[in-house]
């Protein structure tokens, strides 16, 4: 995670916004001292048990959407709809948009 926020700190310039899960990779000990001595660095959680303030559930339901109604043969299959349907997400700035205001936010515009 702290090799990871050194390339975002080395690739854009500014204040940078990390909107994080709560996953417990997020809230190690190392990982807060880094955000504490990274001042450009600023920490925002996503709400607890609320998936549908979550844009990262959106974006699940996009992926079931793309697979639904396929019948793979084979994990090779499954694993290669899976990732279309991943990457069918990740190229579209329509698509990622649509699932930031899904998430009726009040912080994203």
């Amino acid at each position: 995670m702290i090799a990871f926020l050194r390339q975002i700190l080395d690739r854009v310039a500014g204040p940078i916004v990390l909107v994080w899960d709560r996953h417990p990779i997020h809230k190690r000990k190392a990982v807060q001292d880094f955000l504490a001595t990274h001042k450009r660095l600023h920490m925002d959680y996503f709400p607890v048990a609320a998936p549908e303030l979550n844009p990262t559930e959106f974006i699940w339901s996009q992926i079931t959407q793309h697979t639904a109604g396929t019948a793979p043969h084979n994990a090779k299959e499954l694993q290669t709809n899976v990732c279309t349907a991943i990457a069918r997400t990740r190229t579209s700035q329509k698509r990622l948009q649509a699932c930031l205001l899904g998430s009726h936010l009040n912080w994203i515009n």
